[in-house]
């Protein structure tokens, strides 16, 4: 399985992450964390001076920290700086910050949700639950995505069972499901709404979230009807 994009929330600050199922392990967006930790308009340059201390310290930090794929602010995926949670918690000890212990608290918390809905996959949404609330959406919006999640994990669900490949053929197919309601795939409707690296589902109206749920029910029971043999 391929490592699964996801986006957290720090105290309203957002952090990309990215869980990798074969390695059981998270990976983080340093420049995001290192935003978070010193509040600089320059994270990436914090970044690049932190590495060359690093390097000419000897740290061994620095030549084990690698690069994946994460989504940027103009929707596209780029090579991106990451820790995980071990190789972060020692790179916050060289970051002089006063959110440094909260952050720590917060990392363990997070490796502690994965475990636990690893168990209870039910706990996921209670989790995002607790995050909508959060982030200030109305509490019939938020039933309204809550169910949308549902139906689009029974869609998902059924396109693995046909064989269908996670990124490209699930991107295709979500197209012709979001065309098929609005007359714009899902790139045109993200640019409709001035969206970036915001999530689309996250920004819809309730009426919006009913019309897309329906489409891709009806897409999960016709595909169960019809048994198709392939993309």
């Amino acid at each position: 399985m391929k490592p699964k994009n996801e986006i957290k929330i720090f105290e309203d600050k957002k952090v990309s992450t990215l869980w990798d199922s074969e390695q059981g392990k998270w990976y983080f967006s340093i420049i995001d964390v290192i935003e978070v930790l010193t509040e600089s308009p320059r994270p990436r340059k914090y970044w690049n001076a932190l590495k060359t201390k690093l390097k000419n310290e000897g740290s061994e930090l620095s030549q084990f920290l690698g690069q994946l794929k994460m989504q940027s602010a103009d929707g596209k995926f780029y090579l991106t700086d990451v820790a995980d949670t071990e190789q972060l918690f020692r790179l916050i000890q060289s970051i002089p910050s006063p959110n440094a212990e909260p952050f720590k608290l917060w990392l363990a918390q997070v490796a502690a949700e994965r475990l636990d809905e690893m168990q209870d996959p039910e706990l996921s949404i209670d989790r995002a639950l607790e995050q909508y609330i959060k982030l200030g959406y109305s509490q019939n919006w938020i039933n309204q995505r809550l169910k949308s999640i549902e139906i689009r994990k029974e869609l998902t669900d059924e396109w693995k069972k046909r064989g269908l490949k996670e990124r490209q053929q699930f991107a295709s197919l979500t197209d012709i499901i979001t065309k098929a309601w609005s007359d714009r795939t899902t790139k045109e409707y993200k640019t409709l709404k001035g969206l970036k690296k915001e999530s689309l589902r996250d920004n819809m109206t309730n009426t919006e979230l009913i019309l897309n749920m329906l489409a891709e029910a009806s897409t999960k029971d016709i595909s169960e009807a019809t048994k198709p043999k392939d993309f």
